[in-house]
């Protein structure tokens, strides 16, 4: 399997996708793209005009959810940590997902490390803008002496902005910006705020009339 994964990052996208969705069993839509990159998580689902580019990685997941017009740029480093397996790690977890889910005209930029040991939502509308953010799931509870885990939830309309650090546990609400070098570790609540600092906390209201939150495409020129 290790020979087959090998050959099908070097073939040309015709017979990679075919590969793909042939031998991996892959759902991805004929509009959808895998550029030079080694994405295997256990399954996969690409909707119309979604995108990964290239130099990315993404493995050890059971479920990668890309959405229709969505993206992954370039340089990209996507792990988690394989569920249903007889390693002691999380076993205190029976229900963890290693899940990344992405919603529909979403983008993840370049160079960001994203830990799915837990599920990872994205929304809709989202940038995960920049350059070396860090979503992490996972860490030590001191507390306990184990290893754990909490998802992460970004609602829609959300701009993360260029070196942030969101952990598990923590929820950035719709229509909410996040500033650059924040730290979010906790949930909140409010939408059209901007948060900021280490550790994040709301610094600002936002206007509902922003074009950001109410364009009707994703990308943004």
């Amino acid at each position: 399997m290790l020979v087959l994964k090998i050959i099908t990052v070097l073939l040309p996208w015709p017979l990679k996708r075919f590969v793909l969705i042939h031998f991996f069993k892959y759902e991805i839509h004929s509009s959808a793209r895998i550029g030079f990159s080694w994405i295997y998580p256990k399954r996969l689902i690409m909707d119309l005009d979604s995108n990964i580019g290239n130099f990315n990685v993404a493995v050890h997941l059971h479920l990668l959810i890309i959405g229709k017009h969505s993206s992954i740029a370039r340089g990209n480093w996507i792990t988690g940590f394989p569920t249903n397996t007889n390693s002691k790690h999380f076993s205190h977890q029976p229900d963890r997902k290693s899940n990344l889910i992405i919603g529909e005209h979403s983008a993840i930029t370049k160079k960001h490390h994203i830990d799915c040991t837990n599920m990872i939502h994205i929304g809709n509308f989202v940038t995960i803008a920049g350059y070396s953010s860090q979503l992490l799931t996972h860490s030590i509870n001191i507390e306990l002496n184990i290893q754990d885990s909490h998802p992460i939830t970004i609602g829609d309309y959300c701009f993360v902005g260029t070196a942030s650090t969101i952990l598990g546990g923590a929820s950035l609400p719709a229509n909410s910006v996040l500033g650059a070098n924040a730290l979010l570790n906790k949930k909140f609540t409010v939408p059209y705020r901007l948060y900021g600092g280490n550790p994040a906390k709301e610094i600002k209201e936002l206007s509902k009339n922003c074009k950001y939150f109410n364009r009707q495409k994703g990308f943004v020129f």
